[in-house]
């Protein structure tokens, strides 16, 4: 019964990592902030792994098709190495699997022939978004819980958030 006691394991964690109404800590403690964006995220990262173990993918391949996903319009390599922050090289290779697993095509789109646009396959988003459905799922039935004011506040904290995290660099770049 690994389910329950992955569920009686969270229950656990929430008691001892953050939830305000368990530990007494202010709501707009830094520390709760943290821990609750830890977890979140660990969450996440294990759907993650799960999708690119299934896919034959790395963890890096997921964040490439996350970007070429969610940009407004088609991305070039280049844009995506800045993005991700990594080498050409690598952007190169992580591009190579996707596109060999099924998930992207390249395109020489534009008048000038050197300038290629990178695509998600719709098939390939079909799977992704089969796999993602319960992340989704999840963050509906917990949207529900919240009235309209809220939310407005939670997606301009985390829409500010990210926008400060975009400029965060590790000491070593």
């Amino acid at each position: 019964m690994a389910g329950r006691d992955d569920g009686d394991d969270r229950a656990r964690d929430r008691e001892r990592d953050g939830d305000p109404a368990r530990t007494g800590t202010a709501p707009a403690d830094l520390r709760a902030f943290a821990v609750q964006l830890r977890r979140m995220n660990g969450e996440i990262n294990r759907l993650v792994h799960g999708f690119a173990g299934e896919h034959g993918l790395h963890a890096t391949d997921i964040q490439a098709l996350a970007a070429i996903l969610d940009s407004a319009e088609p991305l070039t390599p280049g844009r995506l190495r800045e993005h991700l922050g990594l080498t050409s090289g690598a952007v190169t290779a992580c591009l190579d699997r996707l596109e060999r697993a099924g998930h992207i095509r390249r395109v020489r789109e534009s008048a000038d022939r050197r300038v290629v646009h990178v695509h998600y396959v719709p098939d390939a988003r079909s799977a992704a978004r089969a796999h993602f459905r319960p992340l989704a799922q999840a963050t509906e039935t917990v949207r529900s819980r919240f009235g309209e004011e809220e939310l407005s506040v939670v997606l301009r904290f985390l829409t500010a958030l990210n926008e400060e995290l975009s400029t965060v660099r590790s000491p070593g770049r």
